[in-house]
């Protein structure tokens, strides 16, 4: 089995730290500050997209020249300030790594997500690692999860994430979907969650649900 996992609100909590970078490049246009609430509304299709959305919201031009440049060094700055692993994410992966290869599935940009795995000890888990700056583009395309078949030719392949994004990308790779329902990206869903037996309020709760998809 092939289990991918979605970074942000699956396998770390960044809110706060994508809240203060989207509201401080905000900030820095003349706009008021936006709280990480609204801005966790906004994560989920990657930066690109993340920095127009706050920059609509803030009544300034999506356009804005250089604005998700500006976003990439504010944020690479604050990247580890508030950044934590979910609470029993590493005893999951450690369980299971023996199932078969793990991966990391994400939008965010390779570069910031391979330094926080790195940095909160996450990288040894994976195989490997695609970002939203990928040549498979981003989720909800279904490249991403498409490619990491070849890890295990032939093995089911499982997506674990927290947005709208995952379950769409799950659902035209034709794979198994698990909702992380206790992750911030989880409502953006709103009042119509996806359609999938498979849904974890805790990290922990994963090993069992894998083992009925198994």
């Amino acid at each position: 089995m092939i289990i991918a996992f979605d970074l942000d609100g699956t396998l770390i909590d960044s809110a706060r730290d994508l809240g203060e970078a989207a509201s401080e490049l905000v900030q820095g246009y003349g706009a008021p500050p936006l709280s990480v609430a609204q801005v966790v509304t906004m994560v989920g299709d990657g930066a690109p997209v993340l920095v127009r959305r706050a920059l609509m919201q803030s009544g300034l031009d999506p356009d804005m020249p250089g604005a998700l440049e500006r976003f990439l060094r504010i944020y690479d700055r604050r990247l580890m300030d508030h950044t934590t692993a979910y609470p029993g994410i590493r005893e999951e992966l450690a369980r299971s790594v023996w199932r078969g290869p793990l991966a990391v599935l994400t939008n965010k940009p390779l570069g910031p997500s391979i330094g926080l795995l790195e940095a909160l000890g996450l990288r040894g888990f994976f195989t490997r690692i695609i970002g939203g700056d990928s040549e498979y583009g981003r989720k909800p395309d279904p490249g991403g999860l498409n490619a990491l078949r070849a890890l295990a030719p032939g093995d089911t392949i499982v997506l674990v994430g927290d947005s709208p994004a995952d379950a769409r990308a799950a659902a035209a790779a034709g794979c198994p979907f698990v909702l992380a329902r206790y992750g911030f990206g989880a409502v953006k869903f709103g009042a119509g969650p996806p359609v999938t037996p498979f849904a974890i309020d805790h990290p922990r709760e994963l090993s069992a649900v894998v083992d009925a998809i198994a």
